[in-house]
């Protein structure tokens, strides 16, 4: 079935094109090295956890926030900065304020009581441990 409006569309490579540059040039902070995309995610698994690393360089374990809210867990993370410069003739400020968020759904067998998380070298690490199953021994019932 084809719908009542009809629009045209730009070709996706052009599409692409005009919005990393204008991305590139016209970024909300004003700054042109700031980079505003989500941080890239490792998500690791063995026998006994999860592993979440985030890659977020330049930033300090206080910008974060890690929630964990009816099995999702939350990463967050909000940066501002000021720069002022006064002289005789004029001042110059500039502020920028950058800010993520990453949402995971976490499976039913981690362990929501033993999350840890640590902030070394720009890579944020979540070890989220899975509950250990108890071990079920197999059983005969006797037929009354």
């Amino acid at each position: 079935m084809r719908t009542l409006v009809h629009y045209n569309q730009l070709p996706s490579f052009f599409n692409n094109l005009v919005t990393s540059e204008f991305n590139r040039h016209f970024n909300a902070s004003g700054d042109k090295t700031a980079h505003s995309a989500v941080p890239a995610v490792n998500v690791k698994e063995d026998e006994t956890a999860y592993h979440i690393e985030l890659a977020a360089p330049g930033l300090k374990k206080e910008d974060f926030a890690i929630n964990l809210t009816n099995n999702q867990l939350t990463i967050s993370a909000k940066v501002e900065t000021s720069e002022e410069e006064k002289t005789e003739n004029y001042t110059r400020k500039e502020f920028s304020f950058n800010s993520f968020e990453r949402s995971f759904r976490l499976p039913k067998n981690v362990n929501n009581e033993q999350i840890q998380a640590a902030y070394t070298d720009g890579i944020l690490k979540i070890n989220l441990p899975k509950v250990e199953k108890p071990v079920i021994e197999p059983k005969q019932i006797a037929i009354a």
